[in-house]
């Protein structure tokens, strides 16, 4: 059974066999607004495009590395004294799938839209936290975007193996009128990975500034 996380939840990363989960999937699914007009007649689509992201950060409390969409411009990046985006860690631990500028269309296909894959047996030692947040590139409300959820889970990026742990975001009131949030954190300690679910919806409208709020107010 999955653990279906709340807000301020902490897990161990432990199976139910008792293994420690080191090799697994960070995932949101997202699908367009598909609104019918008078009688069903016609159809429209209004694609939706949400960027899943992460930075990694050592004790004391500098940034390492990082993963967000290229697609993001550089001289925008460089006004909050970001790198350009990239889609793999300097350690090869962490990759990113990749920006999803649409979301699910005729429905839910059963996989997540952008996705990293984490193996933290090889993340960088120097790294003790790792956040992943999302941000809402266009001007929708989070309560408006069909089924929209975070999960973590074993297999790959096009096969779901098994579910570890799912965060409903489409369903919480809180994210209402909010274009991002912070989602949660791996964080290490005593040498061991554990997860917290954070789950703060912010009105930052970059992916700059949720950076500067995390380094601020969460580190």
């Amino acid at each position: 059974m999955a653990i279906n996380l709340t807000k301020g939840q902490k897990i161990d990363l432990r199976k139910s066999t008792g293994e420690t989960l080191t090799n697994f999937c960070v995932g949101v699914n997202w699908g367009a607004i598909e609104k019918k007009a008078l009688f069903g007649l016609t159809k429209t689509v209004q694609d939706i495009d949400l960027d899943l992201s992460c930075i990694l950060v050592d004790d004391q409390k500098n940034l390492c590395d990082h993963l967000y969409s290229p697609l993001y411009r550089v001289e925008v990046l460089q006004q909050f004294g970001l790198p350009k985006g990239k889609l793999l860690t300097s350690d090869g631990a962490m990759k990113h799938t990749g920006d999803d500028l649409e979301g699910d269309k005729g429905g839910d296909d059963g996989l997540d839209n952008e996705i990293i894959t984490v193996d933290l047996s090889k993340v960088n030692p120097a790294v003790t936290q790792i956040f992943f947040f999302l941000n809402n590139a266009g001007k929708e409300d989070f309560s408006q975007i069909p089924y929209a959820k975070i999960r973590m889970y074993e297999g790959t990026p096009t096969r779901v193996s098994s579910v570890f742990a799912d965060y409903n975001v489409s369903a919480e009131s809180q994210y209402i009128g909010k274009s991002s949030i912070i989602m949660g954190k791996l964080y290490k300690r005593n040498g061991e990975w554990k997860f917290s679910a954070i789950g703060d919806p912010t009105d930052d409208r970059f992916l700059g500034q949720t950076i500067h709020r995390i380094v601020k107010s969460y580190l």
